[in-house]
């Protein structure tokens, strides 16, 4: 909704008229004698704006713009100064965007800005009214509890209810005034649904001592957060080693968490947050970053010590010629691996050669074998044949 206020005198020093652009403006000449002619003339410039005409010794501009703003002064026959105005133009306020948020259930806040540049001063007038009223509370006031919503200079744009009731329901009033006119917002709240904590504070990441994978993480409450027992907060917390870009979460209800799952001997960041303990409202901002490392695994540092030992006294006995060595790793298990397989493979190429020639020896020697025994036994035979038959009588 949007009304005309006209009261120019109060958005500024006297003297200054304003006017809504795109439309047509009259500027008065108070102090004339009525029906004397009068002459307009516009300070700094040799002409008045195009399209401008004089009607009963007022001064009309059409569909002024921007272009139209100055100083106006209206002069007497005589040339003698009769009055002077400035002309400021602008547009009229917009519906004003409006948010609202509890950072504890105590108070909350809401924050404007204007829908439109309206090129005017403005001020913006907020209240509030309580929607569920008791019978008391009706008794007292037949229209309700109206009260303000306390804008503090120091947070433009902010204003903020005290001592709100977090089971109760408020219907906000934000106003846009500037000197044409104004409009408002009128926005529904709840406390539990726009409760939305401070982020978390006194964030510290320690490394556990002979614990490789292991950060110690503790925090404490927003210290914007009362601390009573009926309203708490949970917490969640991510983490993630500074090379990395994906994070872990977690969950807790406690001050303090033991992250198991650390990469040994990397930095690693970690930020928390809060939410209402009974899941009203929303998720606070992550709290500011803090960062540790957890403590290296004494297995994998001996082993580490042991081969860069290995390494520089390689590299002291056998100086390479080339520029930039490269250090031969000797306790590289694939190393070793490919090495025992080449052994192998030419240990069974040997074995299966000397098995080989082993049988085309024993073959030759048993073939010559048995030629040398076949002419004796042909000798013998006849030998035999031969003898007289008197021998055997």
């Amino acid at each position: 909704a949007s009304a005309s206020l006209a009261v120019p005198g109060s958005w500024g020093e006297e003297g200054v008229q304003y006017g809504q652009l795109g439309s047509d403006v009259t500027l008065s000449c108070a102090g004339a004698p009525a029906g004397s002619p009068v002459q307009w003339r516009r300070a700094g410039a040799a002409a008045l704006p195009e399209g401008s005409a004089i009607q009963q010794g007022a001064l009309v501009l059409p569909s002024a713009s921007l272009a139209s703003m100055g100083t106006y002064s209206c002069h007497g026959e005589d040339g003698g100064l009769l009055h002077a105005v400035s002309l400021r133009l602008g547009h009229l306020p917009g519906v004003p965007f409006v948010s609202c948020r509890a950072s504890d259930y105590e108070n909350f806040s809401c924050s404007w800005t204007s829908s439109v540049e309206t090129f005017l001063p403005t001020r913006y007038i907020t209240t509030y009214r309580k929607k569920s009223l008791t019978g008391e509370e009706k008794r007292r006031n037949k229209n309700g509890h109206v009260g303000l919503c306390l804008q503090d200079p120091s947070r433009p744009g902010t204003c903020t209810v005290h001592r709100s009731e977090f089971w109760s329901s408020y219907r906000m009033n934000i106003t846009e005034v500037n000197p044409l006119g104004f409009t408002y917002r009128l926005l529904d709240v709840t406390m539990q649904a726009i409760i939305k904590p401070d982020p978390p504070e006194g964030l510290v990441v320690e490394p556990i001592p002979l614990a490789p994978r292991r950060l110690h993480v503790s925090w404490k409450y927003p210290s914007s957060w009362p601390k009573e027992p009926h309203f708490q907060l949970r917490f969640r917390l991510q983490y993630r080693p500074v090379i990395h870009r994906s994070w872990s979460v977690v969950e807790t209800v406690n001050l303090s968490e033991v992250i198991t799952d650390a990469f040994a001997g990397l930095e690693h960041v970690v930020q928390v947050s809060a939410k209402d303990f009974l899941d009203a409202g929303n998720w606070s901002e992550w709290s500011a970053e803090a960062r540790a490392t957890p403590v290296r695994d004494l297995a994998t540092t001996a082993s580490e010590e042991t081969t860069t030992e290995a390494r520089l006294e390689s590299l002291a006995e056998e100086p390479s010629q080339a520029p930039n060595p490269e250090p031969i790793n000797r306790s590289d298990p694939l190393e070793k691996m490919a090495v025992l397989v080449s052994l192998g493979i030419f240990a069974f190429f040997v074995l299966a050669a000397v098995l080989i020639i082993t049988i085309l020896i024993w073959l030759r020697m048993r073939k010559h074998g048995k030629d040398k025994t076949k002419p004796n036994f042909l000798v013998a035979a006849t030998h035999l044949k031969a003898l007289p038959s008197e021998s055997w009588c």
